[in-house]
């Protein structure tokens, strides 16, 4: 029986690579996200299918459940949809980016959890186990300055994450959370709202720092553990960066 994922934010980064990643191992996969074009786009190179939704829509998260459970059950839900919105002290932040930043990381979470659980239960009844993974961030754990905001939702949605894998318990059912540190996707050009010199300057001197495709190995390795094994908190950096206000430019090198 071939396993089925729903992977949001699939449209780019790490959303895209893991969509990849799970049709290469065999997985049927349900690609989520607000860009049609580049869904359609993604299908037509892995084979995937897609829904166009907005994990920030009661009405899209509607119309996902609906159609998740006309189609069958799933096996795996990525809940990877989030994102930064500006670098600003606590202060000076915008409470308009401070809203969306909650409603995308937090409360777009939960709208996928609470609607999609049903047909990962249904999943799990066949397959014998299902897979709720979240792509939270390493600024869910550490707070650094001008970071409030992210800071802030990162650290709501792990204690949803918490919260949800408690509830859960004695069901076959694994909560786990993969936190990044830095990777190189087209988050920091979201975070700085187009500005591509600003945000190709988060990563000037950064000798390797992830990639989208670091943290999709994760994502999958972490499903296709055997089912007794839950691995509940993954924490991925790059080796420059120590914590998230801690990061080395330059080349690595031993000291004498």
């Amino acid at each position: 029986m071939a396993r089925r994922a729903v992977v949001t934010g699939a449209s780019s980064g790490i959303g895209e690579a893991t969509v990849r990643l799970f049709r290469e191992r065999g997985w049927e996969v349900l690609a989520v996200a607000r860009r049609e074009d580049r869904l359609r786009q993604i299908a037509a190179e892995t084979g995937a299918t897609w829904f166009r939704a907005d994990v920030t829509s009661d009405a899209d998260m509607a119309a996902l459940r609906a159609h998740v459970e006309e189609t069958g059950p799933i096996h795996a839900l990525v809940n990877n949809a989030g994102g930064a919105f500006g670098l600003d002290s606590v202060e000076a932040g915008s409470i308009d980016d401070w809203q969306r930043m909650f409603d995308v990381n937090v409360l777009g979470t939960k709208r996928a959890i609470s609607g999609l659980l049903p047909s990962l239960r249904a999943g799990a009844k066949d397959a014998g186990s299902g897979d709720i993974v979240t792509v939270t961030s390493i600024a869910g754990h550490i707070a650094y300055e001008n970071g409030g905001g992210y800071n802030a939702a990162k650290f709501a949605e792990h204690a949803l994450v918490a919260a949800l894998r408690l509830e859960l318990n004695g069901e076959p059912l694994r909560v786990i959370e993969i936190a990044p540190g830095m990777v190189k996707t087209d988050f920091s050009l979201v975070r700085f709202d187009g500005d591509q010199a600003r945000a190709d300057a988060v990563y000037d001197g950064v000798v390797a720092p992830l990639t989208a495709d670091d943290i999709a190995e994760s994502i999958v390795h972490s499903v296709e553990l055997p089912a007794h094994v839950n691995l509940d908190l993954v924490t991925i950096k790059p080796v420059a960066q120590a914590q998230p206000y801690k990061l080395t430019r330059g080349e690595l090198t031993t000291r004498d």
